[in-house]
Order: C-alpha cells, then structure tokens, then sequence
C-alpha cells in the first residue's frame, strides 16, 4: 500500500514576511534555525539555508525595492523550501544574472548562482513589465529547496507535483485539503474544499485518505465521499488520476472546485456540475483526456481567482509544479476564503 500525502500535515507555510530592509534576515535566520534543529538537519545543510535566505532577502531589498516577500514551507517527503516573491520589474537576462561576477546594483553578484549551489534544487521564474500587454504581475520568484533525506522518488516516477495550501489569515485550522497517493505509473488526487472555513470546515474533509487506497474509479471515489460527508457541513471536491501506462488523465467534480490542463499548445479551463457532496448536488461532471507530450494540470479552490491564463504568466507553466503552485497561489489567492492548488507534470 503506497504512501498517501495529506496537505493539512505534509504541506505547511511555516513563516510568511515581507522583505521592506535587510532587517526582516533576522526574524527569517531565526525561524530557520529553531525549525532546522527541530527536525535534526545537519549542520552543513543548516548553514547552506541560512546562507541563501541570506541571499533571498538581499536580492528583494535591492534589485525590488523592497516589494517582496519570503516563505518557508515543509512539503511532502521530507522537503524544506524557501521561496522568495517579489513585484519587482523583473529580470531581462535570467543567464547572464545567474553567472558569478554579474551584477546591475554594482555588488559582487554571487546572489543566483550561489543559490544554486547551495541548495539541493533550485528555480526561478521572472516576469518583466509590459506597457503594450498588460500582466497579472511582473517580478521574481525564486524557490531553493531543501531534501531533509537523501533518496528523492520524485524524479523516478515520470511526474512531479506541487502543493499548496494556506488557510484564511494562516489560522490553525484549513478548510481546504488534497489527499495525493503515487503509485508506480498512477497519480491519484482527491483535492477538496470544506464549506466556509475553521474547524469544522477541516473536520469535513479528514479521514478520507484510505478512498484512496480503496480507488476504483474518479466517479465511484466521489460517490464514497459523498456519503462519507452527510452528517458534516458538506464539501466540494474535484479527484484526479493521472495513468502513465495508458497515457490518460480523468478528472471528476462537483461543486466550485476549477481544474486547467496545459498541453504547450493551449489551457483548456474545467468547470463541474454544480452542488456540495453530503448535500444537494448534480451528476458530477466526468473528462477524460489523452495525452502524448508534456502536460500540466492544475485542480483549485475557490480560494484562487480564475481570471488568468497563459499569457498572464509567460513560460509559467514550463517551470516545475512546485513553482507554478507557489506563483498562483500567491499572486491570485483571495485573501478572504482558504486557498488551494495542486499542480501535476506529466513528462
């Protein structure tokens, strides 16, 4: 029986600050350090992360102003990941910023290419401003993470997924919850929203990581959560499975729940059938689609604004999933409702 991920404890912002001076390093080094000897990282691997949030909020005070921000967050399989956002103008050659000895501010410019080396992985999505095509947002997102263990399955399987999920005003209590089992060439997800938010909201959705294990069908996981929830305040959900063997993805929905699959070509959006499971609802809406290149697919909440697409975030959606997920999450999240998003690459 394969393990199964649950967002509510494998998915967690543990420090969120905005990065206005080089002041806000010493709240952030501070944090590292008690959640670093908290979980027993080594003593290299702790200097290396204090080393590059260094450089995190270094690069938001000078190359943006100071209009930015950086978060920690623990993620499935044993991961740390320091992310750096800021609303920056961007950068205009990612390459050339990256080489050791560039720099635009008249510093040694270390700052990328030293958290590359640092850090056991590492991304960077940019975004300049465009007078003539107006965007979403324009800046930088940097993400460095960190392997708590040695052995990383993610690149082994032929998929990779990223989570995010942070409740309303980052309170104790998330309504919104993705269960995610991989399984050889399977990637199932059950990624759900719990009516209004707090702890009931939470309470709605626990316990149903063992549908999983149990999984006949997108259609019949839905139908088992359903019942599961009629003596709770009710949920949306949408549940995915992603078949590597046949080349096929199926995605089942009911309530207002949004799901988008990008194919390098086009983004093709999903509604479902109105309804919340445990109550009232219709037949859920059923897709299938078949797959021969690099896909993306995306599963939201409510608690993320619709009202993008790919050219609001040029070459997004050929990043990692982990980044794609910080970059909507954090840029279009509602601040008034918990959000969540899983992001799942297929190639």
């Amino acid at each position: 029986m394969s393990e199964i991920f649950d967002s509510v404890s494998d998915c967690k912002l543990l420090f969120n600050n905005a990065t206005q001076t080089e002041s806000s390093l010493i709240l952030l080094r501070s944090k590292l350090v008690a959640i670093t000897q908290r979980l027993g990282v080594n003593a290299l691997k702790q200097e290396n992360m204090l080393l590059v949030a260094s450089e995190l909020v270094s690069n938001n005070v000078k190359h943006a102003a100071g209009r930015g921000m950086v978060q920690l967050w623990k993620q499935p399989g044993g991961v740390l990941d320091l992310l750096s956002l800021d609303f920056g103008p961007g950068i205009a050659n990612l390459a050339s910023a990256e080489e050791d000895g560039y720099s635009s501010v008249n510093t040694l410019g270390k700052g990328l290419g030293a958290i590359r080396r640092l850090s056991d992985e590492s991304y960077i999505y940019t975004q300049q401003a465009n007078p003539v095509q107006q965007k979403k947002w324009s800046g930088t997102v940097i993400l460095a993470r960190f392997h708590l263990h040695k052995e990383n399955k993610e690149e082994k399987s032929g998929f990779k997924f990223g989570l995010f999920s942070r409740s309303l005003s980052d309170e104790r209590f998330n309504g919104d919850r993705i269960y995610l089992q991989r399984d050889g060439k399977l990637l199932r997800w059950l990624h759900l929203d719990g009516l209004g938010h707090g702890e009931e909201a939470q309470a709605a959705t626990n316990g149903l990581a063992n549908y999983l294990n149990n999984y006949d069908s997108p259609e019949s996981l839905l139908e088992s959560v359903d019942r599961q929830l009629v003596k709770t305040r009710g949920a949306v959900a949408v549940t995915g499975e992603i078949d590597l063997a046949k080349c096929n993805l199926r995605l089942s929905g009911i309530g207002d729940m949004s799901a988008h699959v990008y194919n390098q070509e086009q983004m093709q959006h999903i509604a479902f059938a109105p309804g919340i499971l445990g109550r009232e609802h219709r037949s859920a809406t059923d897709v299938q689609i078949d797959f021969a290149k690099k896909n993306v697919i995306v599963t939201a909440s409510d608690g993320i604004r619709r009202n993008w697409d790919v050219a609001n975030f040029v070459g997004l959606f050929n990043q990692h999933p982990q980044l794609i997920a910080y970059t909507l999450g954090n840029i279009m999240g509602r601040i008034s409702d918990d959000q969540s998003i899983c992001v799942c690459t297929i190639g």
